[in-house]
């Protein structure tokens, strides 16, 4: 069973840094592609980065392109988001989630963790 634990969230002002951790467990990690996601009240959840387990190869949303980044350690089966130049409009709950491609779906989620940007 695949489980995923978030960690990393808080209060930061505007401009700040934050790097966010998702340890992972329970799947055959070459397998696998990990992504970050965010979401606010009444929003939908919206795509933040992607990196592949074996390949390391990253996908960014525009909206992050330049100021985050995406990482993993496979020794410590974690992935990272660094987040950098911290905006209010990212304050969101952040989760992570993987999937086994060739699947587009992401089946597994984290509880998330909370990121507040203040201006």
């Amino acid at each position: 069973q695949v489980q995923l634990v978030e960690s990393g969230g808080g209060l930061v002002q505007a401009g700040g840094s934050l790097t966010l951790s998702c340890a992972a467990s329970g799947f055959t990690f070459g397998a696998f592609r990990v992504g970050w996601f965010r979401q606010t009240p009444g929003k939908e959840r919206e795509f933040v980065a992607s990196i592949g387990w074996t390949t390391g190869n990253t996908d960014y949303a525009d909206s992050v392109k330049g100021r985050f980044t995406i990482s993993r350690d496979n020794a410590k089966n974690t992935i990272y988001l660094q987040m950098n130049k911290l905006r209010p409009e990212d304050t969101a709950v952040y989760y992570c989630a993987a999937r086994r491609p060739p699947a587009v779906d992401y089946k597994s989620w984290g509880q998330g963790t909370q990121v507040t940007v203040s201006s």
